[in-house]
C-alpha cells in the first residue's frame, strides 16, 4: 500500500514546517474579513500558525500574518485569537 503524503505548512510565528493538523489556520475571506479557520476548510487566503501562543505572540510582534495576508489586523483580533488557542 502506498503511503500518504502528509501536507507540510510553515508556521508564521517560529517558521518551522509542520503537519498542517498541528497547526491553526488564519484566513482572510473575498470581503477582507480575518478569522481563525480551526477545521482549515473555510474560503480565502490563509496563513497558519501553532497551537502555541508564543508562535502567536512573534508573528504579531513581527505583523507576519499580517504580511501573510496582506491586511491590517486590529488588536481585538489578535486578543480573540490568543483566546481560541489558549482553548483549544
Amino acid at each position: 500500500m502506498a503511503t500518504r503524503k502528509i501536507p507540510l505548512r510553515k508556521c508564521t510565528g517560529c517558521n518551522e514546517m509542520k503537519e498542517k493538523r498541528e497547526l491553526v489556520r488564519v484566513v482572510k475571506n473575498k470581503d477582507g474579513e480575518v478569522s481563525l479557520d480551526l477545521s482549515g476548510k473555510k474560503p480565502g487566503r490563509g496563513a497558519y500558525i501553532c497551537k502555541d501562543i508564543e508562535c502567536l505572540k512573534k508573528a504579531r510582534k513581527a505583523k507576519r500574518i499580517e504580511r501573510a495576508l496582506d491586511c491590517q489586523i486590529s488588536p481585538q483580533l489578535y486578543d480573540t485569537m490568543e483566546k481560541e488557542i489558549e482553548n483549544d
